[in-house]
């Protein structure tokens, strides 16, 4: 093999190694999950809230009677996480629900709304709009 030959070799092995990941990475569990996402809580009534949180602890939601909201996030106990509205009005005390630490896109788990309502809770892929 010539000097040539082996240096365009070599060069396409590392390109080949460097295009491709050493080990795919883990996808996020728990609230990193739904960065990105939409959560969907359905009601018993058989309609929607969705909500969308972000890494720098905020968050957005369109409630299932039409009406936007959004506030802070924070997390406790690794599973509960907490909600304060900030819009359109301050709700002055917060609102904490389960997260599954392990659940990422596609996780689905039961929990209660504000007022007490059975609900479920599910991860989906993306952002979507109501």
């Amino acid at each position: 093999m010539t000097r040539t030959t082996l240096s365009l070799t070599l060069l396409a092995a590392a390109a080949a190694v460097a295009g491709a990941p050493a080990w795919a990475a883990e996808p996020p569990k728990g609230v990193a999950a739904a960065f990105g996402n939409t959560v969907k809580a359905l009601y018993p009534d058989g309609r929607y809230q969705w909500l969308w949180f972000n890494a720098d602890g905020t968050w957005e939601a369109f409630g299932r009677r039409g009406k936007w909201s959004s506030g802070h996030w924070t997390q406790r106990d690794g599973q509960r996480l907490c909600l304060k509205q900030a819009k359109p009005i301050p709700i002055p005390f917060n609102y904490c629900t389960s997260f599954p630490a392990d659940g990422g896109v596609g996780a689905v788990w039961a929990s209660k709304s504000l007022e007490g309502e059975p609900i479920k809770l599910t991860v989906v892929k993306g952002i979507q709009r109501p």
